[in-house]
């Protein structure tokens, strides 16, 4: 039997302490020259077993800082309307919601007409956090002539998405998905450099011919990914 490179030992002993929690999500591991002296070997091996890992997204390496147990990406349905707060908590994280605007007014006639929404509407803006990290910015306009009993709800505690979830059924939603780059006020709430590359995630839910909510949610690229599973014939 060929045994085992050096670099790829170093990088499954450290992958299986990942997997078995020894090491967590934003966990140091021992600096390079830690693990040249405890291998035996160059910064070259080392090195490769740790570019590894990070390749395949079980570290993140920050430059003078050292090597850290990344945070593992939220996932979500592409064709579902999912409950990010739900999502979050069912891998295990730490969830939490700011709210950072919140108000009642006419939709401007632009926005009536594309979302054929012609009373008031609530405009809702907020943070999703994971693992104590900002997550996603959200902005939401929901149809109160669908909805009126949003308007009292405490949606400083509870996301309005997961409100809507919990108590309007919809019959009908579309997805669209872009890669943007983070505009001024996106990167400002989300803690991020302005242009910082961003997943935008943009959703219309109908019940009926009416249009419950649009939600634009811009995640920052490395912490979220979308995943849709089907075969042949769109089942």
């Amino acid at each position: 039997m060929k045994p085992i490179a050096l670099h790829e030992r170093i990088r499954a002993e450290i992958e299986a302490a990942i997997l078995g929690g020894q090491l967590r999500p934003g966990d140091r591991i021992p600096k390079e020259t830690e693990l040249m002296a405890e291998y035996g070997c160059a910064r070259m091996t080392v090195n490769k077993a740790l570019s590894a890992l990070a390749g395949n997204g079980m570290l993140e390496r920050r430059k003078r800082a050292g090597s850290f147990v990344a945070q593992p990406r939220t996932q979500s349905m592409v064709l579902d309307v999912p409950d990010l707060a739900a999502a979050i908590a069912a891998r295990g994280q730490s969830y939490r919601w700011d709210l950072t605007s919140r108000k009642i007014s006419a939709p401007a006639r632009a926005e009536a007409e594309a979302l054929g929404v012609r009373a008031k509407v609530l405009s809702v803006t907020g943070v999703h956090f994971s693992e104590g990290l900002p997550l996603a910015f959200e902005e939401r306009m929901i149809n109160l002539a669908l909805v009126p009993d949003i308007a009292e709800a405490d949606l400083s505690q509870t996301p309005p998405g997961s409100w809507l979830i919990a108590h309007v059924p919809w019959t009908e939603a579309e997805n669209r998905i872009s890669a943007t780059a983070a505009p001024v006020a996106v990167a400002r709430a989300l803690g991020i450099a302005r242009g910082a590359p961003c997943l935008m995630l943009e959703r219309r839910t109908w019940r009926g011919t009416d249009t419950v909510t649009r939600v634009r949610q811009h995640f920052v690229a490395d912490r979220y990914e979308l995943v849709a599973r089907f075969g042949p014939g769109g089942n």
